[in-house]
């Protein structure tokens, strides 16, 4: 996957463990669950950093990912999706679900099925 936005931080898997106080297993299952969405950079699993926040998976990133899963979206492509600065929002959807407009960035996921 090209990196659409490679001024942003991602974390590796030793990083996730040291901010989340979890095991790498636990962090695994959140990714699983869609509590957070991570893809292999250079070989390595990684999260942005934007998908934390205050230590601990942002609570709107759940609810987007399944709307982007249930529209068909592969993982890389949600990835993309979340950081890429979208017209109709003025932001990449990820900034839109930190600045609070989780009901827009929805929608707009959901039109996009």
């Amino acid at each position: 996957m090209a990196d659409p936005t490679p001024e942003r931080t991602w974390l590796t898997m030793p990083e996730l463990v040291e901010i989340l106080g979890l095991t790498p297993s636990r962090i695994r299952r959140l990714i699983e669950d869609k509590h957070l969405h991570g893809v292999r950079r250079e070989g390595v699993l990684s999260v942005p950093a934007d998908f934390l926040v205050g230590g601990e998976p942002l609570p709107e990133l759940r609810g987007t990912l399944m709307v982007l899963a249930d529209a068909g979206f592969s993982d890389d492509e949600a990835m993309g999706w979340l950081l890429t600065v979208d017209d109709s929002l003025g932001a990449a959807p990820i900034d839109a679900l930190r600045s609070g407009r989780k009901s827009e960035v929805r929608r707009i996921a959901q039109a996009l099925a």
